[in-house]
């Protein structure tokens, strides 16, 4: 008899201190939330100096629909309209991953708007930035990053002509007539602006390709 009430005692010891825990951690998790804003994504390391049971956490937080995961350590907690959840912003979504401000995101599909003859559309943005390469999924988008030592802060018309020459050989469009194409262009564009894109961001084979036309765009506008 007197194991039986040591083992109810006990038991009932166990329950008390069992329900204080899970009535701390859901204080914890509720503390947590509120510190959280809408629409911003949260890296694994970033919640550490809000809980010491980041895992834990994170687990219940995921399993509540609070936070979504977008890749291994990288979390959102997404906007809510009318129509449901809002998806993260592509520079949240970059930003987040690279824990960086410093990067430019472009697309291939950007050319199209150069009128250079290139209408093909592709499904993978590209990130030049100065930490990663490599192709990544995130939040169930792929991102092409490479690292470049230069890049502008903002994406111009003369850049995109650079980009394109750069990366002519990703295009799926014929490349003759596309350079067809570009060397019509250069004729309409500003010729210091686009000069100085290609000496700072042209590889090789842009710069080759480019400033010859510029020069020959010069000569002829002198002659005449």
């Amino acid at each position: 008899m007197n194991f039986t009430k040591i083992f109810l005692c006990l038991l009932s010891r166990y329950s008390t201190f069992t329900a204080l825990k899970a009535k701390a951690i859901m204080t914890k998790l509720n503390e947590l939330k509120k510190l959280l804003k809408r629409g911003k994504v949260y890296r694994r390391s970033e919640l550490t100096k809000w809980s010491k049971s980041v895992d834990r956490h994170l687990e219940m937080l995921l399993e509540d629909g609070t936070l979504q995961k977008l890749s291994q350590g990288l979390y959102y907690y997404p906007k809510e309209s009318a129509f449901g959840a809002i998806p993260p912003e592509e520079e949240a979504l970059v930003r987040g991953f690279l824990k960086d401000d410093r990067f430019l995101l472009t697309s291939l599909n950007l050319y199209n708007s150069l009128g250079v003859g290139t209408t093909q559309l592709y499904n993978t943005r590209t990130v030049y930035n100065h930490k990663r390469n490599g192709e990544f999924q995130l939040g169930g988008q792929k991102f092409s990053f490479h690292v470049k030592h230069h890049f502008p802060k903002k994406l111009t018309l003369e850049f995109l002509l650079v980009d394109l020459v750069n990366n002519l050989q990703k295009l799926a469009e014929d490349q003759e007539e596309v350079l067809k194409n570009v060397s019509s262009k250069v004729q309409t564009m500003d010729t210091k602006k686009l000069e100085d894109s290609v000496l700072e961001y042209g590889n090789a084979k842009a710069k080759k390709i480019l400033l010859p036309l510029m020069n020959r765009k010069e000569q002829l506008k002198h002659a005449s």
